[in-house]
């Protein structure tokens, strides 16, 4: 298929800071706040779209985060999707993906020069790209008469997000300090898939003890709760994240014994990223399947990391853009390895971009006929409610979580989830979009 090609001959920028509840506790530090990047961009043929991106500098480089206050990380990246969006005006485009792979060396280095780092992360880079990559993906779509997310990813590659789940079980996520009161009444709000955060503050030596204990203060908590009728499974599950915070095999190997003398082995359904993204650790006999997701910048961490073991793949088109996130799809249906749609305590409007990646996934191994989907931003924003009402179609039903599970309609799939509909509040942050 011949596509046209696309000029950006005009684009803006703003952001909003949103407040967490609370600080919110992972890869050893924690988040106050989260900034909400607004891009406009206008073609040559005079169409027009917005794209949003959530920074979140610590899940991307926690040295980085560690190493400035919190605003000042979050500026480097804001400068930075400027520089992107300079960039893209000056690169005629016929897909998103060519788009991207164009920008993406020269945004490095000006990474680097801004952040100072020399061995940035890269995943702090995609993070920067993320509005640019979905404002692009619409304007692919619209200047193409591409009108849903299945005809627009799909003009690209036939054989990949071809699925269509009418379930997505929602991962609800236990950061560091929530109180076991708040897990016990999610399980009983219906949520049976448990999320929780390891790698806690401290030495390896002190993190390990830290997350033996929270394990089993979990477990003993929430063991004997039933999950809905509804999710037809027996038990809860639970997916663990280290957030790669552990930096010896062997500790993992002790973390996972007291899995089993708890009594929660059986229930683990996938361990995300335990290990240090510099690793070089074969994981094929942990007894579980482990997930790669920070270490995993391309197709290359990718591949490395299938040869080490890891059994699935964590997506995350709303960190790491919907551009790469198809290039690892395409792997991971090459290789037969599930995948799961992780959050990065998104806005709503980002959580329907996740849920459409999510929902054209093949069903999660253990979770029966279900896609696997993150989402966290109702307990962590303090204005999520109003938040919501920016979508453009807040009271659709496939909007609210049931019984744990987000129930995708003929409505959800014919609206794309309402990604392809404008958002009155953004298109006033960019007059001119």
């Amino acid at each position: 298929m011949k596509f046209t090609q696309i000029e950006i001959t005009q684009s803006d920028l703003n952001f909003e800071r949103e407040i967490l509840i609370q600080p919110f506790g992972f890869r050893g530090g924690y988040l106050s706040e989260l900034w909400q990047v607004i891009v406009g961009m206008r073609s040559g043929s005079g169409t027009s779209t917005i794209g949003l991106h959530t920074q979140s500098v610590l899940y991307c480089d926690a040295d980085l985060f560690a190493s400035q206050p919190e605003a000042s990380s979050n500026a480097m990246m804001y400068l930075l999707t400027n520089q992107a969006l300079q960039l893209a005006q000056e690169i005629p485009f016929e897909t998103p993906i060519n788009l991207l792979d164009d920008v993406f060396p020269e945004l490095l280095k000006a990474g680097k020069t801004i952040t100072g780092r020399p061995n940035l992360n890269h995943n702090f880079i995609y993070n920067s790209l993320v509005a640019l990559d979905n404002a692009a993906w619409l304007l692919f779509a619209a200047e193409n008469n591409l009108n849903d997310f299945e005809g627009m990813v799909q003009a690209l590659d036939k054989n990949i997000f071809t699925d269509r789940q009418s379930k997505i079980g929602v991962m609800y996520q236990v950061p560091y300090g929530m109180k076991v009161e708040d897990i016990k009444k999610a399980v009983e709000l219906g949520y049976f898939v448990i999320k929780i955060k390891l790698g806690q503050p401290g030495t390896e030596a002190e993190m390990l003890k830290k997350d033996q204990e929270r394990l089993e203060e979990i477990h003993q908590a929430i063991r004997h709760l039933d999950p809905p009728e509804s999710s037809g499974l027996g038990q809860i599950k639970y997916t663990l994240d280290a957030n790669g915070r552990y930096r010896n095999k062997e500790s993992i190997l002790t973390l996972l014994d007291h899995c089993r003398k708890i009594g929660m082995w059986d229930q683990i359904l996938v361990f995300e990223e335990p290990l240090a993204a510099n690793d070089n650790l074969v994981v094929s006999d942990l007894g579980l399947t482990i997930a790669a997701d920070e270490s995993v910048q391309s197709e290359k961490e990718a591949i490395i990391r299938i040869q080490q073991g890891y059994g699935a793949l964590v997506l995350k088109n709303i960190a790491k853009t919907l551009s790469e996130t198809l290039k690892l799809a395409r792997l991971a249906k090459a290789h037969q390895i599930p995948c799961i749609c992780a959050d990065l305590t998104v806005n709503p409007v980002l959580v329907n971009w996740n849920k459409n990646v999510a929902a054209h996934l093949p069903a999660f191994p253990g979770l029966g006929q279900m896609g696997l989907i993150e989402t966290n931003g109702d307990m962590n924003y303090r204005n999520w409610e109003r938040m919501k009402s920016y979508l453009p179609n807040p009271e659709a039903s496939y909007n609210q979580v049931k019984g744990g599970v987000f129930e995708l309609n003929q409505d959800f799939y014919q609206r794309s989830g309402g990604i392809f509909e404008p958002s009155a509040h953004y298109q006033a942050i960019l007059k001119d979009f």
